[in-house]
């Protein structure tokens, strides 16, 4: 029985968008288009590893496939979340995600990817892609071929502290100038549909995807509804964003101290801002933003301390 928490070390990946700022979570970044930090990964394109503990240098799959006791028994033949940070340095393509029926038939059985966003920064006038304008699935195929990149595309201004949920079929792209946590299902698939006629270090242009854009995006687009709720256990404020089929997010706010009880078959938390502690079964772990940790089904009782912003992840 692992009756403490489990922190990850994550992968870090280059982008062509990518910039420095994720040196703001104490990284250490061996490229300056540093796009993305994988926290919580079992993907085989890569996966976090295991620092401390009796699992130490284990990834996140291995745990998922010789531990299943970890996350509660849960069932399926992969770690079904994925926790990223990325720091959008310039725009990202605009792109789509297959929903998993899609996934499954076209992709090697991969997923498909719903995903949700956390906006932790971004400068002044920042904005995303977040949904389009076409009526019909003629009418974006045709709107894409004409290029008519600012008919189709609906851009939102956003601000740090705001959330997006994201379901597959959801045109999007984060604009420049953003860093957000993401957390979303174990999937590496998408589908761009606009790259800014962008050239790769070759000198090449990105590989678009434009049919199976134009198969999976839902269309007319449709705002999913979200409704936020928040409760405060002693020194803690608990956000919680979304519920869906695959994920529930919250925001946790953490000013002194609450003692706390993990009733999930596993946690995902990530520290975005600030800095504390888990103490639980006389031991204290300390955790400072950056860090990436995971809570077993079996941990029981604890207590938070510090003053701290951390986004929670479970099934």
């Amino acid at each position: 029985m692992t009756r403490e928490p489990l922190f990850f070390e994550p992968i870090f990946k280059e982008r062509i968008w990518g910039g420095q700022a994720l040196k703001e979570f104490g990284y250490e970044l061996h490229s300056d288009q540093t796009g993305e930090c994988w926290a919580f990964s079992a993907h085989p394109n890569g996966q976090s590893v295991v620092k401390n503990g009796k699992f130490k240098g284990l990834t996140l799959g291995e745990l998922w496939e010789k531990h299943s006791e970890l996350f509660g028994n849960s069932e399926g033949d992969r770690f079904p979340l994925l926790t990223k940070i990325l720091d959008a340095n310039d725009d990202l393509s605009v792109q789509v995600h297959p929903n998993d029926a899609y996934a499954r038939e076209h992709e090697n059985g991969e997923l498909g990817k719903t995903e949700c966003w956390y906006i932790v920064d971004c400068k002044e006038g920042a904005e995303i892609i977040y949904g389009h304008h076409a009526k019909t699935r003629e009418e974006l195929a045709k709107m894409i071929e004409e290029g008519r990149w600012n008919d189709l595309l609906r851009r939102v201004p956003v601000k740090a502290g705001d959330f997006f949920f994201v379901p597959s079929g959801t045109i999007h792209a984060i604009g420049e100038g953003i860093i957000i946590l993401e957390t979303q299902q174990n999937s590496d698939t998408t589908y761009r549909v606009y790259d800014y006629d962008r050239r790769d270090k070759d000198g090449n242009l990105r590989e678009l995807h434009i049919q199976q854009s134009i198969e999976v995006t839902t269309v007319p687009s449709a705002d999913p509804e979200i409704q936020s709720a928040t409760q405060k256990i002693d020194g803690l404020e608990m956000t919680t964003f979304v519920e869906c089929d695959y994920f529930t997010v919250h925001k946790w706010d953490l000013n002194g101290s609450a003692q706390l009880e993990q009733d999930q078959q596993f946690l995902l938390i990530s520290v975005i801002e600030g800095d504390g502690a888990l103490n639980h079964d006389g031991h204290s772990h300390p955790f400072r933003k950056g860090d990436h940790f995971l809570l077993p089904s079996e941990i029981g009782q604890y207590q938070l301390t510090g003053n701290a912003k951390l986004i929670v992840s479970h099934l």
